[in-house]
């Protein structure tokens, strides 16, 4: 059985622990692989290589910074295939859509690319007589990353090339359910010239999170991941006085106009609720229908579309599925018993998703696409976070109710309005209490030039990932005021000094 360990100043390490984790091919429930759990010493062992490489990297010119991020970056595109299929085989992720998770997070490393400019400060001559002022963005230090299982790849690079480029080091803890991605990605970073100790991984559980979020020589902290844990990350390193950006859960809602280009929409729907098994925080999982008219055409729409859909491994089939599995056993049985609530509460399912069997991969962790109508608040299926393949959909009978329901629920990662009107689509961007708007767009995902984050309880923290955001959150800002006298100041002052 193949071991992963731990990348720690720039090697590859076993961890010493005796504990490991089974990491499963999804699509077969074959165990593939383990991995080790890290110790409290050998997380402080990730953390003290950071710490001893950052007098050194931080000096480096951000120039010279880029140029690593350059090679990081062609060395990313010269491997997507390999990456890939580390992440279909232990996500359960097609592999199409594992390289658009890849591209995705390329284009952050591309951001990251042009840190010389993104680092200038700001300089105002003058400002008294003789006397200029002028900032400095300065890093933090060493930083660490606490990454999901859902984007093994993107979402660890939402957070450290933009950490590294600024000049802080960085630890990454992966998801202990795939972590090879993370760890190749190291590798590569060290080819690309990256010096040894600024980019560490260890893989771990809780174990290794507490010590990243209270040992003293860890100054930052980026978490994605569900909203229980977002806000325990949030508020134990808040309290250990770090500062942490936590995204956590969604229960994304997609307003549909009586207007809307309802083949259109039911398009963007599939996509947007099934692809990647519904396993995305910016998953759309509700469809919120203005007038019934509008709601029984779009699900006679989605119950053609869904029965004609392909589910099946990511990989190894001359006609690509749409869908994959479920990243686990235990996951798929926590989405199938929401399911069941849905039944229980009421909704009307339209499209079932249980017992679902893929020829030939009958031990695979599948649950099929699953569509309920007349779904309610209040109901389980409607106010948490399944993270699977299931859409809701509500009927309202005005945009007025549509948008009061959607800016009540606790949740306000991603939304989208899809519609034809030009006023109802501003109303509804100005007034929705959702951080990432889309119209007629069905997932939102910012370019990694803008800044991703929600609002509510779907984040903890002022910054939000990679962007403005992300720089100024790898950074501090340092305000320096100077003057330089002909003559030594010729007598005390003891008043409050200002400008003249």
């Amino acid at each position: 059985m193949h071991t992963l360990g731990n990348f720690i100043n720039g090697q590859n390490v076993a961890s010493q622990s005796g504990h490991f984790a089974a990491i499963y091919n999804p699509a077969t429930g074959e165990q593939s692989k383990q991995v080790g759990l890290s110790s409290a010493a050998e997380t402080q062992a990730a953390i003290a290589a950071a710490q001893a490489a950052l007098p050194q990297w931080s000096a480096v010119t951000p120039l010279n910074r880029a140029r690593i991020m350059f090679n990081f970056k062609a060395l990313l595109e010269a491997n997507k295939d390999e990456l890939a299929a580390l992440i279909t085989a232990e996500h359960g992720k097609v592999f199409s859509d594992a390289q658009g998770e890849l591209t995705r997070g390329i284009e952050v490393v591309e951001f990251a690319c042009g840190i010389p400019h993104l680092l200038k400060g700001e300089q105002s001559m003058n400002v008294g007589r003789g006397v200029d002022s002028f900032t400095l963005m300065q890093p933090v230090g060493v930083c660490a990353g606490i990454a999901p299982f859902n984007f093994p790849a993107m979402v660890p690079l939402w957070m450290f090339p933009v950490a590294i480029a600024c000049g802080n080091t960085f630890v990454m803890k992966p998801s202990e359910k795939d972590p090879s991605v993370p760890l190749r990605l190291a590798e590569l970073l060290k080819e690309a010239g990256l010096p040894d100790g600024v980019f560490n991984v260890v893989n771990g559980d809780k174990t290794s999170v507490d010590v990243l979020l209270s040992d003293p020589d860890v100054k930052a902290v980026s978490f994605v991941g569900s909203t229980p844990i977002a806000e325990y990350v949030y508020r134990t390193g808040s309290a250990n006085g770090k500062r942490v950006q936590a995204l956590g859960g969604a229960k994304n809602h997609m307003l549909v106009m009586p207007d809307a280009d309802l083949d259109g929409v039911a398009g963007a729907l599939m996509g947007a609720a099934y692809g990647s098994a519904g396993e995305r925080c910016m998953a759309i999982s509700v469809a919120v229908c203005v007038g019934d008219a509008t709601a029984d055409k779009l699900v006679a729409r989605l119950k053609q579309e869904i029965s004609e859909m392909r589910v099946g491994p990511g990989m190894g089939l001359d006609n690509e599925a749409h869908m994959g599995p479920l990243i686990s056993r235990q996951h798929a049985d926590k989405v199938l018993s929401y399911i069941e609530s849905g039944i229980e509460d009421g909704a009307l399912l339209l499209a079932d998703g249980r017992d679902y069997q893929v020829v030939g991969n009958e031990h695979g962790y599948f649950v099929g696409p699953t569509l309920f109508d007349n779904v309610k608040p209040g109901m389980r299926i409607y106010q948490e976070e399944i993270f699977g393949p299931v859409l809701c959909v509500v009927r309202v009978n005005s945009f007025e109710e549509g948008l009061a329901l959607i800016n009540s629920h606790e949740y306000g990662n991603g939304t989208s309005i899809f519609t034809a009107n030009g006023e109802a689509a501003h109303a509804y961007t100005h007034n929705v209490q959702v951080g990432m708007v889309g119209v007629n767009v069905p997932i939102p995902v910012p370019m990694a030039f803008h800044s991703f984050g929600g609002w509510k309880r779907s984040i903890f923290g002022p910054l939000n990932m990679h962007g403005p955001d992300g720089v100024r959150f790898y950074t501090k800002m340092k305000t320096i005021t100077a003057r330089w006298p002909k003559g030594q100041q010729s007598e005390n002052q003891f008043t409050m000094p200002t400008m003249k």
